[in-house]
């Protein structure tokens, strides 16, 4: 994909951006929202239907399905005339420069406001620990480039300015960041490493779960590379390296396996796991809770740095209760390892 380029000197510049082949076919408002995920596809639609989205110097419909080389000139929607307010939450920070930082990101903290949660949000520590932040994707997502669950801890990269913010969202949608996450699941799974490939689509049942599905209509490619790290007597310890970037993908992936990740309450049912889980003669007045939030840790990040070129590699260490989850299991759930061939050739 082309880098988008800005003209005009107004408070929404307009963007000029020029298809690429693999969008072909592809209806304007889902390519719009997909490179912009920040924006919902219905702000996208609302934006065509002002005219404020030209193809070809041409206005279009919603409809209007793009080709290869067509040039689009666009506007992104208009953000609420409200702001973050700043919040002074303490923040894990791994690296920092006058373009942007990385953030090791903890359980339990939503990135941006949203369905009613206004407060305790990432966007709202960012406004207050740095003077400086990206605003092309929104005032509520300022500076977020990309996001992680609220319950998954992990690597998170955050942009300082619109150009560098740019440069990011472009590398993450051509996929050349490298990620990285380290789970623990349910049952002991039969390879040592596979390649999961799919297609996925909101849940047609809970609209806040995803579901695998067959190609075609909504349903998008999904595709995750895994590997197991380490098994143990009804669990095991997973690398999972996603090479797509759906809406939770690996928690759907591992799901869809047969082996949710642990304490993942949306897609497995349980909310937390306990000493009694892996030791059932545990009395009760000795049990106690391992984690309570899905076992699921974005462990590293690496990207090209927009300004100097640079390969940059970031690992954020496992927190303190997948730490303790995982030394508990080493202790009381530990196997001989037997390691079965591989799926892959």
């Amino acid at each position: 994909m082309n880098e988008p380029s800005i003209f005009g000197l107004d408070d929404n510049p307009a963007l000029v951006l020029t298809v690429e082949a693999r969008a072909h076919g592809w209806r304007i408002d889902h390519y719009l929202s997909r490179l912009y995920p920040n924006f919902s596809r219905v702000a996208f639609q609302r934006t065509i239907e002002e005219g404020k989205v030209l193809v070809n110097g041409l206005p279009v419909k919603i409809s209007r399905r793009l080709r290869v080389n067509d040039v689009i000139e666009f506007s992104l929607p208009a953000e609420p005339d409200q702001r973050v307010q700043p919040e002074d939450i303490p923040l894990d920070i791994l690296y920092d420069d006058e373009y942007l930082c990385v953030i090791n990101k903890t359980a339990n903290m939503i990135v941006h406001p949203g369905r009613g949660n206004y407060r305790g949000t990432l966007a709202g520590a960012l406004q207050f620990h740095f003077d400086s932040l990206s605003d092309v994707a929104g005032q509520y997502r300022a500076g977020i480039v990309h996001r992680l669950d609220r319950d998954t801890s992990g690597v998170l990269v955050v942009a300082k300015d619109n150009t560098v913010h740019q440069h990011l969202s472009r590398q993450f949608e051509e996929r050349s960041v490298e990620k990285e996450y380290h789970a623990i699941v349910w049952g002991e799974m039969q390879f040592d490493a596979d390649y999961v490939e799919t297609y996925v689509r909101v849940s047609f049942r809970n609209r806040e779960r995803m579901m695998v599905c067959p190609p075609g209509d909504n349903a998008r490619q999904a595709a995750t590379f895994y590997e197991v790290q380490q098994r143990f007597r009804g669990f095991t310890y997973v690398k999972l390296q996603p090479q797509t970037g759906r809406t939770h993908q690996l928690r759907v992936h591992m799901h869809h396996l047969g082996h949710p990740i642990i304490a993942d309450r949306l897609y497995e049912g349980k909310t937390c796991v306990k000493l009694s889980d892996l030791l059932p003669e545990t009395p009760e007045e000795a049990d106690e809770t391992l984690i309570d939030r899905q076992a699921l840790h974005a462990r590293r990040l690496a990207f090209n740095h927009p300004v100097t070129k640079k390969r940059m590699v970031f690992e954020a260490p496992l927190p303190a209760d997948f730490q303790k989850t995982l030394d508990t299991l080493k202790t009381h759930a530990i196997k001989p390892q037997k390691s079965p061939s591989s799926k892959l050739r």
